[in-house]
């Protein structure tokens, strides 16, 4: 039996499905139908919002915020008096006064027979639970007008009024089973974050005892710097298969397909772009997400976020792909509002990060949030998203990196690649132990690849409830990130990479890209392809198949030049036409450490 099977087991022995004789019809969300007159409440459903609002007051108590309880039935008192002693706060019961909150400035005064009460201001709660909400709507009208969020339980015979003011409300039957377990939860969530807290403070503490020997350091040298962790330095993946099923389902893969491959000269969008054996790059990701599927049994969705002008050809290539868990929808004009302002890409060789970059990942998963895929995804056990901005066809699931992230409970981090030479990073090695894994961002590369853990997907919400724009450069800014290898990081940006991709260097099996272990340099060729080249069609035209590159070093080609089949390319090669000049390598050439200049340069050109 699953854990989420039991959990349901739990709040159906509370009686949390039992809802009242009247269903009103903005609470049919919630509802499974009726029996006997009686409404039933969805427990799936139940058990989302709790969560949902559970997560929410452990986001608060985070930050050491201010609750306050609210009960006016007798049989709770008890069982809040208990939570309240055990997370230590204070009962406050303030709130029985009328006006508590929007009349706080004004002191309050009583006299009785025998003593004088007198009241000051009040300070207004960060979060309001309110566990009998029928009884005090006057409670929830006084917070929905100083905005003030409220958790609460909610019935099927509420008010939409009412409904409408709670901002996390939790469907159930308000019996005192289901307040003790839903006390005991919040008791749980709070004390949780409490030792964390204190965990943290302690560790900072204990940094702050060793610093002694730091305190020279220019602190403000790392300002523009990032915590980075050499994927050599994560934990190999478990050799069990079964643990292994159980880390990759509670994965999800998101990718945005928003750019168009005009820069290549192809009409249409760029994931969709033939790469190798008439596949696209959007069926490379996908076959590689199936191949993970099948091998270890698990289940790894895909959701795909297109732009309104690459919907459609994102759709013919998911016709091929029918049968795979796949959940496409269209990113609104709102949030394609920053790329559309960006100059065009014919205007110059404009990096495609800045578009990406430009993209607001709270209004996309807002959107989500809005239409229940969240909710859904969570409910299956789903912990964490990956978030895939570019065209990659390198290794994209990493049991590895997700293993780490769920060990070490980070919200997100982004994978990058260094800029650096070997003797710029070798620098770093002289900063002091507790900053050996800062590196400047400049000597970083983004490579477009984010994980995330679904439960920030909320924070990211909340900050664009207040209006900000958070972009993926700005958590760039932020995050921790993993410096990967070149393997996991091979974009389609020019024919260049097409040229790589299509050669003998790289082979495709299910999806997964595998390097030629009879290339013995680590590093890939270095190509350059002069403008004749930057077009597919003209790509496809000049080269009648794809050289063997296995022992390339670099090539640079410029000018009218042609490649017949059966080429192999080693070492430096540099071909160069001159102006109304043309160069055709015959077929079956070998060309290794030459610069060719003329026709005639092709048997003897000059050695490098």
């Amino acid at each position: 039996m699953t854990i989420h099977s039991v959990v349901i087991q739990k709040l159906l022995s509370t009686n949390a499905h039992l809802g009242r004789r009247v269903t009103t019809h903005h609470f049919k969300i919630f509802s499974e139908g009726t029996r006997n007159g009686m409404s039933i409440i969805d427990s799936d459903k139940t058990l989302i919002c709790l969560r949902n609002a559970c997560n929410f007051i452990g986001h608060l108590a985070r930050d050491n915020a201010r609750f306050l309880f609210v009960n006016t039935n007798a049989l709770f008192d008890e069982i809040v008096a208990q939570m309240t002693q055990t997370v230590g706060i204070k009962n406050d019961t303030t709130w029985r006064l009328g006006g508590f909150l929007t009349n706080s400035s004004s002191p309050k005064k009583f006299r009785g027979r025998n003593k004088k009460l007198n009241l000051g201001a009040i300070q207004a709660p960060d979060c309001i639970v309110i566990f009998d909400t029928e009884r005090k709507s006057s409670v929830i009208q006084e917070a929905s007008r100083l905005q003030i969020p409220i958790v609460g339980l909610v019935d099927s015979s509420m008010p939409s009024d009412t409904y409408e003011k709670i901002t996390y409300p939790v469907p159930a039957n308000d019996s005192v089973q289901f307040v003790y377990l839903f006390c005991n939860l919040i008791t749980k969530t709070i004390l949780y974050e409490q030792k964390r807290s204190q965990a943290a403070l302690a560790e900072k503490e204990d940094k702050y005892r060793s610093r002694d020997d730091v305190q020279q350091i220019d602190r403000t040298a790392t300002k523009d710097k990032i915590s980075v962790l050499p994927y050599e330095k994560l934990q190999p993946t478990p050799e069990d298969i079964l643990e292994t099923k159980q880390l990759l389902d509670k994965l999800v893969v998101l990718k945005f397909n928003g750019t168009l491959g005009t820069q290549m000269g192809f009409n249409g969008p760029k994931s969709v772009m033939e790469v190798c054996d008439g596949l696209t790059c959007l069926d490379l990701i996908l076959n590689q997400i199936e191949s993970f599927n099948s091998k270890y049994g698990c289940v790894i969705p895909l959701l795909l976020v297109n732009a309104p002008n690459t919907h459609d050809g994102v759709l013919k290539v998911l016709e091929r792909h029918s049968n795979k868990n796949i959940h496409s929808l269209v990113q609104s004009q709102h949030h394609q509002g920053n790329i559309n302002d960006l100059p065009p890409v014919s205007a110059g060789k404009q990096d495609d990060q800045d578009g990406m970059n430009s993209i607001n990942l709270a209004e996309v998963f807002s959107s989500l949030m809005n239409d229940g895929k969240i909710d859904v995804l969570l409910a299956q056990g789903k912990e964490y998203i990956l978030v895939l901005n570019s065209d990659n066809v390198g290794h994209i699931v990493d049991p590895k990196i997700l293993n780490h992230l769920i060990q070490n409970n980070i919200e997100y981090c982004v994978e990058v690649m260094p800029k650096s030479s070997e003797s710029e990073e070798s620098n770093l090695s002289s900063i002091k132990e507790e900053f050996e894994n800062l590196m400047p961002k400049k000597n970083l590369k983004f490579t477009h690849t984010m994980w995330m853990n679904m439960n920030f997907i909320e924070t990211l919400v909340q900050r664009r409830a207040a209006k900000e724009s958070l972009t993926i450069s700005k958590l760039f800014d932020q995050s921790f990130a993993i410096k990967v290898p070149k393997s996991r990081y091979l974009p389609v940006e020019a024919t260049s990479d097409l040229l790589l991709l299509q050669s003998d260097l790289y082979t495709f099996t299910d999806g997964i890209l595998t390097r030629n272990t009879a290339r013995e340099n680590l590093a890939d060729p270095i190509i350059e392809l002069g403008p004749e080249f930057e077009n597919i069609n003209d790509f496809r035209t000049r080269f009648k198949s794809i050289p063997s590159v296995v022992g390339l070093v670099s090539l640079k080609v410029t000018g009218d030049v042609w490649f017949g089949t059966g080429i192999t390319l080693k070492g430096k090669v540099i071909i160069q036409a001159r102006p109304g000049m043309k160069i055709v390598v015959p077929d079956d050439t070998l060309v290794e450490n030459k610069i060719i200049t003329s026709q005639g340069d092709i048997g003897g050109g000059g050695p490098l």
